[in-house]
């Protein structure tokens, strides 16, 4: 039997009764980009509460089978969607990076009764990830444009919008503090392609003279390579590479963005 050593009492005056029951769960937001659009992998519930509805990928901690968080997260976005992670022995591997990025509860966020259920959400951004495959609880399985669950034309379960949306906000930030725009292009890329991909990730019009400026001036990101695009119709452009040591290093690109369409979470 144990027996605290500073209050000298064991484990059977212990009560768990006294203590609300809680339960809990890893929700995953993995993003990329398709289509000229942020997409977020979504699946179709096959069972109550919310079936049918869309929702984020996750489930219920196992204590007996998850050694940890990253796990429980690792194997829900596994069986429910067939995209394997770096960290997961079985299936084919992708280049998905998960890590936390925040926790949730309130009263009631989960209509199941007995019990409350506080959740961990995952992040994810990678590009040219499959297309899922729906698996375990999952009805179906796919990428949607986060636009669409932002304003409310794909409804979400539970709290999964809110979730979303604050995913996206951590994605917006990183593209300003990290050089992640540069997964999304080929290894020699044009400034237009980065555009491009600034433009899709914040869902907003950016003025190309002066994102075009603000990235040259930026120490440490890009380099000339001297060559430039041929074969396409219009002016030959300026190829790029991003330059060794970027991915560890801390930039920040502050785009002014005032002059540009309404933000997708405004609307």
């Amino acid at each position: 039997m144990m027996r605290d050593e500073h209050t000298g009492r064991s484990e059977s005056t212990y009560d768990a009764g006294a203590f609300p029951r809680f339960a809990v769960t890893v929700d995953l937001t993995v993003f990329t980009v398709k289509d000229d659009a942020l997409q977020v992998l979504l699946v179709r519930r096959g069972q109550w509460p919310y079936e049918g509805m869309w929702a984020l990928p996750g489930g219920f901690v196992r204590a007996a089978d998850d050694a940890n968080l990253d796990r429980a997260a690792q194997r829900e976005l596994w069986e429910e969607t067939g995209l394997g992670i770096h960290a997961l022995a079985s299936g084919p591997q992708h280049a998905i990076h998960l890590e936390q990025l925040r926790a949730y509860w309130r009263q009631g966020r989960d209509p199941r009764p007995g019990q409350e259920v506080a959740t961990v959400a995952f992040l994810a951004i990678g590009p040219d990830l499959p297309e899922p495959r729906a698996g375990g609880d999952a009805a179906e399985a796919a990428w949607r444009p986060a636009a669409d669950v932002l304003t409310e034309r794909v409804a979400l379960a539970f709290d999964h919008r809110h979730i979303v949306s604050d995913a996206v906000q951590e994605v917006r930030r990183r593209l300003e503090d990290t050089p992640l725009a540069a997964e999304f292009v080929p290894e020699e890329f044009t400034l237009g392609q980065l555009h491009h991909v600034y433009e899709v990730i914040w869902g907003q019009a950016l003025d190309k003279r002066n994102f075009y400026r603000k990235v040259k001036k930026l120490s440490g990101l890009i380099a000339p390579t001297g060559r430039k695009t041929s074969g396409r119709s219009g002016r030959p452009a300026e190829l790029y590479v991003l330059m060794e040591g970027a991915e560890s290093g801390h930039l920040s690109l502050r785009l002014d963005r005032s002059g540009a369409q309404q933000s997708l979470t405004d609307l």
